[in-house]
């Protein structure tokens, strides 16, 4: 894909498949085990427009994958703390289900535009040691590392968190940092519904 878009555009029937498994995984972590939902979005690009037409689960491997332990053993702990020892922190996508998810895309006109995942209110619910880095919808140091190494357009967060209302979520959208800037942010897309 060649083209950088500035918009994402998502329906909101796609977005609540993947806002729902992410409630079940939130409500069902502990300090120890925090939540991990992961999936991959698929649609086109059109005049700047990253239209989002499926949300696709796949498998987390990260925690049995020989690359995936090596990378997060060599690269990603030493790197971003100690936290992403924890298997159950950080996603590496089956390479089966990459391939599946691919040739879907396929089948249906479509591409990988990128991925969507779960940031917790961690600063509250996890472990007194890691409640120093306030989570959001924003890309967190390790957030940022992925989405230059995937280079994927569309990058999208959704923000849980608990209030006296009951569970409340923030999405955002990033575009890859850009490659020629080190330190660079994250370029923020604008996130559009689509109603239709």
């Amino acid at each position: 894909m060649n083209v950088t878009p500035h918009t994402a555009l998502i329906g909101f029937d796609a977005l609540k498949s993947f806002i729902s498994v992410a409630r079940d995984e939130y409500e069902a972590c502990t300090p120890q085990e925090p939540p991990s939902c992961f999936a991959l979005l698929l649609g086109t690009v059109d005049d700047g427009v990253a239209a989002v037409t499926s949300v696709q689960f796949a498998t987390n491997v990260r925690a049995t994958d020989p690359m995936a332990l090596e990378e997060f053993s060599s690269s990603i702990a030493p790197c971003f703390g100690s936290a992403y020892r924890n298997p159950r922190r950080g996603f590496w996508c089956s390479s089966k289900d990459l391939i599946r998810i691919h040739r879907q895309a396929d089948r249906d006109g479509a591409e990988i535009l990128g991925s969507i995942h779960l940031h917790p209110d961690w600063h509250r619910i996890g472990p007194p040691e890691e409640r120093g880095l306030r989570i959001s919808e924003e890309p967190t140091p390790m957030d940022r590392y992925m989405f230059d190494n995937s280079r994927y357009p569309v990058n999208m967060i959704c923000y849980l968190e608990s209030g006296p209302q009951g569970v409340s979520a923030a999405l955002a959208a990033w575009g890859p940092p850009p490659e020629d800037e080190v330190a660079a942010p994250c370029p923020r897309l604008l996130l559009r519904f689509s109603v239709s």
